[in-house]
């Protein structure tokens, strides 16, 4: 069971974001767009967006560091084990409260507003489910662990070598044999997610509006009504000179 949760799914769920990427981005141009619901209504849009979004992002940063970063390299720099718990805990509780409670603001919107119940995909349901469930059993295993109900399972020893591995596509997974069932149960929902992005209005955080950067200024002229007063109107298909 090990091998099959640890060892083939990160691969499958991978396997299918890649393909469901290039599949929409060739056959699905159009829907590739959040299905935004903003002008049906925008009060709790406005509150639950930003801490979902922001919550979000430093869930993502924190998971980063603590998967990627291994613990010889914050230990070389002084950063010890209970220091980058303390951290690890304040941190990444507030950003996951921020992002749950966010993504609850969006949930009782979606079924609370007519017109943005009417409005959501068939694809929402099992979407918000996994996002949801990935966030509450993230914020479970922190809670659990930070009060030392899981025996201090030090998550670096065990889970972040195994997550390393797969980039070596010789994943380790017996090291998840000891870890507990809320972290193993978070990885699973956090796999799911992944493989549901091109399938869901999530695949909008694969696009990055770049050409913002570099296009050319939106110019607005004044009309002078005194050259305009005379001039017969334009057809829409005329050139303009």
């Amino acid at each position: 069971m090990d091998l099959l949760l640890f060892g083939v799914l990160p691969y499958v769920s991978v396997a299918l974001l890649v393909a469901g990427t290039v599949w929409r981005g060739r056959y699905d141009r159009f829907g590739w767009t959040t299905h935004s619901s903003q002008l049906h209504e925008s009060r709790l849009l406005r509150i639950g967006s930003p801490l979902f979004h922001f919550g979000m992002l430093f869930v993502v940063l924190g998971h980063v560091v603590g998967l990627l970063v291994p613990m010889s390299w914050t230990d070389a720099v002084g950063l010890g084990d209970h220091a980058y718990h303390l951290l690890a805990v304040s941190t990444g509780a507030v950003a996951g409260a921020a992002a749950a409670a966010g993504v609850g603001i969006l949930l009782w919107r979606r079924l609370r507003v007519p017109a943005v119940r009417r409005s959501t995909l068939r694809s929402d349901h099992l979407m918000y489910t996994v996002l949801l469930g990935a966030i509450v059993l993230g914020l479970t295993a922190t809670v659990l662990n930070s009060t030392g109900q899981n025996g201090g399972y030090n998550y670096r020893e065990g889970i972040s070598p195994w997550f390393r591995s797969l980039f070596t596509l010789s994943p380790d997974y017996a090291l998840m044999q000891g870890a507990p069932l809320a972290f193993k149960l978070h990885i699973l929902f956090g796999f799911t997610l992944f493989a549901l992005i091109p399938y869901s209005r999530l695949v909008h955080m694969l696009s990055a509006p770049l050409a913002y950067l570099v296009r050319p200024y939106v110019v607005y002229r004044r009309r002078d009504p005194r050259l305009t007063a005379n001039r017969p109107p334009k057809r829409g298909w005329e050139r303009v000179s």
